[in-house]
C-alpha cells in the first residue's frame, strides 16, 4: 500500500496529462515536489506551468485538445484486476452439455438494454461538441452501426454548430447533428443498436430533444446529470474569437469574456490562445424530472435514458428512486475518472466514486427497490472499460440469482482510440511512412493489416467502398477482439448465455475487493459445495 500511496503522491507535481514532469524521480511523498527545488531548472513541473499559464494547468495539454482523450492517473485502490473469473468443468448453462455443441463460438453475447437489442453488451459515447468527436465521427458512426451497438451523440452539438438555426431560442436546424445521425444510419440494419442524443441543461433550453425526435426521428433521448470525469458541466476550448463571441451570444458561459476589449487584445497578441466554453450544471428536483419525462413521452420519444456521474451515495439513491418512479428505460452510471475531451485533471484524479465502488452502491439500491417490488430500469456501467474481462466482471457482479441488473457497459475513450489509431495509420500508409516493423508483421496495405476487411467486403459487396477503414478498425476492436474474447471467457466458465453470468463466477483477489463487493476470496469460495461433494 505504501508504494501505491507514494506513486499517487508523486503525480501531484508532474503529470503526463498536463505535459509536466519533475527534475528528479524521487519526489516528496507529501507534496510531489523535488526534495531539492533549485532555481537553475528548466523542467516544467505543475507549479512552474501554473506560474506561466495559470488556469490552463488545470486541463490536459491544450495543444492536444481536439486530437486526444484523457483520463485519471490515480490508483483508486480497487479495479477489475482485483477479481478473477472462476473456470468451470462440469456441465454447461445455456446450451446442451455436448462437446460438439458447447463450443465458444456458440456463446450468445447478445443483450437487450432498455428494449434495444445489441450484438455485443456495449454502448459507445457520449461524444459531444469536442473536435475529437467531430473529426472522428465517420469512423465512430459507421463502426458502431456495423457492430450493432448504441452510439450516443453527446452534449452541446447543436449549440456549438455555427450553422445551426434558432427560432425564439429553440434549434430548428443543425447540420452537424443531422450529419451525425445520418452517418450512423447509413449502415444501421434497423435491428441491432441505435443512435441516441444526449441533452444537458443547455440542450434542454435549446429544445434539442424536440428537434432530434421530431425532425431527425431519433428514437433515444438521454438526459444528462453528469459524468465520471467531472461534475461541473461540459467544457471545450475555442480557438476562434468570432466563434467564442457567437457562443456567448447563444447563452454559454465563455471564459474569459470574448467581448472584452482587453481580452481581445490579449488574444491578438498571442498571450491568450483559447477560450473556455462551459455548460451549466443541472439542478434536478423530483417534480421537474418526472414532469420532464412525461413531456418527452408526450412528444413521442420511444426510449428515454439518463446518464449520471460518480456522485455521492445519497445522489445515487436519489437517481435510482427517480429513474424507478419515472420508469425510464435505462440508466448509465459513470465511475471516476475517465474523460474524452477537456476534463480538469485534478477533478479526474481526485473527485467522485470509482467504478467498482459505484457499481456496488448502485446494486445495493437496486436490491432495495426489488424488495419493495418497485420498477428497476436496466443498468449500464461506465468508467474506464476497455476489455472483455472487465465487461464480464461488471455484468457477473450484478446478478444476485435471477438475472444481471447490469445489461451492458459503456466505453468512450477506447473506441475513440481504435478510430484515431486507424486514422493515423491510414495517413502513414498514404504517405508511404508505415513503420518497418509494422509492415513486416502485418503488411503494407489496409487490405492486409485490417484483418476484418475481407469479411466486411464479402458482406457488403459494392457498398464496401463506402466503409471507411477507421470504421473497420472500430469493428475489429468491438466485434473481433471484445466479442470473441467475451465468448471465450463465458465458455471457460461453462456459460453459453450472457444472462447466466453471476456473482458465483467471480473470486476476489484482495481483502479490499472482498469487503467492498461481498465476493469471496479464493480460499473461501464454494466451501459448502466442497464439503458436500467430499461427504
Amino acid at each position: 500500500m505504501s508504494e501505491r500511496v507514494h506513486r499517487n503522491s508523486s503525480y501531484l507535481n508532474g503529470k503526463s496529462t498536463a505535459g509536466t514532469s519533475t527534475r528528479v524521480k524521487d519526489t516528496s511523498c507529501t507534496s510531489g515536489m523535488c526534495p531539492i527545488c533549485i532555481r537553475e531548472c528548466a523542467t516544467v513541473c505543475e507549479i512552474s506551468l501554473s506560474a506561466f499559464r495559470g488556469r490552463e494547468a488545470l486541463y490536459p495539454e491544450p495543444t492536444y485538445f481536439g486530437l486526444s482523450t484523457s483520463g485519471a492517473l490515480k490508483d483508486f485502490g480497487l479495479d477489475w484486476s482485483h477479481f478473477n473469473i472462476h473456470a468451470g468443468l462440469i456441465g454447461a448453462e445455456g446450451i446442451e452439455a455436448d462437446s460438439d455443441r458447447a463450443l465458444f463460438p456458440n456463446v450468445d453475447i447478445e443483450t437487450t438494454v432498455g428494449g434495444i437489442l445489441l450484438k455485443i453488451p456495449l454502448l459507445i459515447g457520449a461524444f459531444g461538441s469536442t473536435d475529437v468527436a467531430r473529426l472522428n465521427w465517420r469512423g465512430l458512426g459507421v463502426g458502431a452501426a456495423l457492430s450493432g451497438v448504441i452510439l450516443t451523440v453527446g452534449e452541446n452539438v447543436c449549440g456549438m454548430d455555427a450553422e445551426a438555426e434558432f427560432t425564439d431560442g429553440k434549434v430548428t436546424n443543425s447540420p452537424e447533428l443531422k450529419h451525425r445521425v445520418e452517418i450512423f444510419r447509413e449502415f444501421w440494419d434497423g435491428k441491432y443498436g441505435d443512435i441516441a442524443v444526449q441533452t444537458n441543461v443547455e440542450d434542454q433550453r435549446f429544445g434539442v430533444h424536440t428537434y432530434a425526435a421530431s425532425k431527425l426521428e431519433v428514437n433515444i433521448i438521454e438526459r444528462k446529470w453528469g459524468q465520471g470525469a467531472k461534475a461541473i458541466g461540459g467544457e471545450v476550448r475555442v480557438s476562434d474569437l468570432n466563434k467564442a463571441i457567437l457562443l456567448k451570444k447563444r447563452g454559454y458561459v465563455v471564459i474569459p469574456d470574448p467581448e472584452d476589449k482587453n481580452v481581445q487584445e490579449a488574444f491578438k497578441s498571442g498571450a491568450l490562445r483559447t477560450f473556455e466554453r462551459h455548460s451549466r450544471v443541472g439542478m434536478p428536483t423530483e417534480r421537474d424530472f418526472l414532469e420532464d419525462i412525461d413531456s418527452l413521452r408526450e412528444q413521442g420519444v420511444k426510449h428515454i435514458t439518463l446518464k449520471t456521474g460518480a456522485y455521492r451515495p445519497s445522489a445515487v439513491a436519489f437517481t435510482m428512486k427517480l429513474a424507478s418512479e419515472a420508469k425510464i428505460d435505462y440508466v448509465t452510471f459513470d465511475g471516476a475518472g475517465g474523460g474524452t475531451g477537456m476534463s480538469p485533471v485534478p477533478m479526474m484524479d481526485e473527485m467522485g466514486i470509482p467504478t467498482i465502488y459505484l457499481e456496488t452502491l448502485v446494486l445495493k439500491c437496486a436490491e432495495f427497490l426489488k424488495k419493495k417490488r418497485r420498477y428497476i430500469p436496466d443498468l449500464v456501467m461506465a468508467g474506464g472499460f476497455i476489455s472483455e474481462s472487465q465487461i464480464y466482471k461488471a455484468i457477473a457482479l450484478s446478478n444476485f440469482g435471477e438475472a444481471p441488473y447490469v445489461k451492458a457497459t459503456l466505453m468512450a475513450r477506447s473506441p475513440l482510440t481504435a478510430v484515431m489509431k486507424s486514422s493515423y495509420f491510414m495517413e502513414l500508409f498514404e504517405r508511404g511512412q508505415l513503420p518497418k516493423t509494422f509492415v513486416n508483421r502485418y503488411g503494407n496495405t489496409p487490405e492486409s493489416f485490417f484483418v476484418n476487411g475481407p469479411e466486411l467486403k464479402a458482406i457488403y459487396a459494392d457498398r464496401f467502398k463506402d466503409i471507411p477503414w477507421e470504421a473497420i478498425g472500430l469493428y475489429s476492436y468491438l466485434h473481433e477482439r471484445i466479442g470473441v474474447g467475451l465468448r471465450q471467457l463465458l465458455a471457460g466458465s461453462r456459460k453459453w448465455k450472457l444472462s447466466t453470468l453471476g456473482r458465483n463466477d467471480l473470486i476476489a483477489l484482495t481483502e479490499r475487493a472482498a469487503k467492498v463487493t461481498g465476493i469471496p476470496l479464493p480460499e473461501e469460495s464454494e466451501m459448502d459445495a466442497v464439503k458436500t461433494i467430499l461427504s
